[in-house]
């Protein structure tokens, strides 16, 4: 097997005396589509975070193509690009899409002007957004808003090719959508995976079951802190693990606790 693209040994996380991640590990391989599933408060989210680079773990080690990641994303740079698509698109609602988009080569790149607006409208035509460059969030629909985030997830830079993204983590990107605007997010991910130079890996996590089952080569099923099952997305209709039939099933018998 290739060598892996980003581990997570021993990997542990509490908030307020609640352990979300209790010592997980996980590989992630080049090319590889991750779906992290299991109930609502598993810390599904967490992991995304900490594969980011966004949040800190209390014990474990985060390696990135074999090197040890030291501190936050913001500390020093992985050596692989990791780009993040939020759950609620995160955009700013005082800019524009161009500058949403734009917004880190505006921030943070010495390109000319009018070079960023050429590779965001390059980003904007990936994901079927063109022509919206100077339209506003508040102007959009929520389809229109996530595709608007992945757009920002995978813009390249032509002058740090280093921190292009190879790696993309998606925080249930389908949520709150209809199903006719799931299934173009859907569609998009794969496309992304397919087609953009660089952004052959990602890991997401949904809850939504067309989303795994259209999305996913691999899923894991987390659950009271620790990776319970892991398998081909064919096997989840096959496995006898109690909990992903449960899951599955959206039975309330089973050894899932009920939250709420």
């Amino acid at each position: 097997m290739s060598e892996p693209l980003i581990e997570l040994k021993g990997i542990s996380k509490s908030f307020g005396g609640n352990i979300i991640l209790d010592k997980v590990d996980l590989t992630i391989y080049r090319g590889e589509a991750l779906v992290i599933i299991g109930p609502s408060g598993t810390g599904k989210s967490t992991i995304l975070r900490i594969i980011a680079g966004l949040l800190l773990p209390d014990a474990g080690e985060i390696r990135v193509q074999g090197q040890v990641r030291s501190g936050l994303i913001d500390d020093a740079k992985d050596p692989i690009g990791i780009g993040m698509v939020f759950q609620q698109a995160a955009l700013f609602d005082s800019l524009s899409v161009d500058e949403n988009v734009g917004f880190l080569l505006y921030q943070h790149s010495k390109l000319p002007r009018d070079r960023i607006r050429q590779l965001v409208a390059q980003s904007l035509d990936m994901v079927g957004m063109s022509g919206t460059a100077d339209m506003f969030p508040a102007d959009l629909s929520g389809g229109m808003r996530k595709r608007v985030s992945f757009a920002r997830a995978i813009i390249s830079n032509p002058d740090q090719p280093q921190d292009n993204p190879e790696v993309l983590l998606y925080d249930e990107p389908t949520a709150g959508l209809d199903p006719i605007a799931s299934t173009v997010i859907e569609d998009l991910v794969r496309k992304l995976q397919c087609e953009h130079g660089s952004c052959g890996t990602y890991v997401m996590v949904t809850h939504q079951d067309t989303t795994i089952r259209r999305t996913a080569d691999q899923v894991v099923f987390l659950y009271n802190g620790k990776i319970q099952w892991q398998g081909d997305v064919s096997e989840i209709d096959t496995t006898d693990n109690p909990l992903v039939r449960q899951f599955f099933s959206a039975s309330i018998e089973g050894p899932i606790r009920l939250v709420g």
